[in-house]
């Protein structure tokens, strides 16, 4: 199975027009022609039936036949994760995270960060590709990067954690984290949250969390709690 993307469609939606870059792809490289059908998300939970009408390189066009919503989930995740110095480490983390199924990402700026800025709309396409190639109905929610203070401020959430790795008082989160729950998970830089950073966190209610006994890179980190969170709430 293909799927294809179209934030446009809707359940009101009689026609899928196929931008230029999606019309290139399905005229030049997988020899779609009219007639065929295809699977297609809106990134919202939807999946339409399409049967192309017109197909050529720099626009096609297909007829929606019919769509299904997807059964909505009974758990939440939101990840804030700081940016790592090198960028292709951090995008290897949204695409592996849009795979095992996060819902929502949000970059944060810390102290210790050593990357301040991020390239929103890349990142937004390597979600869009991820969701395309795992055969998910929804888009994970990317939030625009933000300094932690603000964000610790306004965090809600059932159940929010703060990985760091301080000598303190820490559980493991896989014992910790319950299922069917809005979940908030805090990862921060290589050089790890700071002290205050920390302390803020905890006075906010962000439970102090370790992810096992090694020292993880940041993008690791955030891996292994999407992986672990999706397993608590796996039927």
């Amino acid at each position: 199975m293909q799927l294809f993307y179209n934030p446009n469609l809707s359940s009101e939606s009689s026609t899928c027009d196929f931008d230029k870059t999606e019309s290139g792809h399905l005229h030049k490289v997988l020899r779609k022609k009219e007639g065929d059908k295809l699977q297609v998300t809106n990134g919202e939970g939807k999946l339409f039936q399409v049967e192309l009408t017109e197909v050529s390189k720099y626009k096609s066009v297909g007829k929606v036949l019919d769509f299904q919503q997807q059964k909505p989930k009974d758990h939440y995740l939101h990840l804030a994760v700081a940016p790592t110095k090198n960028n292709s480490r951090f995008e290897n983390f949204l695409e592996k995270a849009t795979e095992i199924g996060v819902d929502e990402i949000t970059p944060v700026f810390c102290e210790n960060s050593e990357r301040k800025t991020i390239k929103y709309d890349r990142f937004l396409r390597i979600l869009e590709a991820a969701m395309k190639q795992s055969l998910r109905w929804t888009l994970p929610k990317l939030n625009g990067a933000c300094d932690i203070k603000p964000f610790l401020e306004n965090s809600k959430a059932d159940q929010k954690f703060i990985a760091h790795c301080e000598k303190r008082d820490r559980k493991s989160l896989k014992k910790l984290i319950g299922p069917q729950k809005e979940t908030l998970i805090l990862i921060g830089p290589e050089g790890d949250f700071s002290t205050e950073e920390i302390d803020s966190a905890l006075n906010l209610d962000f439970i102090p969390v370790t992810l096992g006994e090694h020292r993880l890179r940041t993008e690791t980190a955030a891996i292994v709690s999407c992986y672990t969170a999706a397993l608590v709430n796996e039927d």
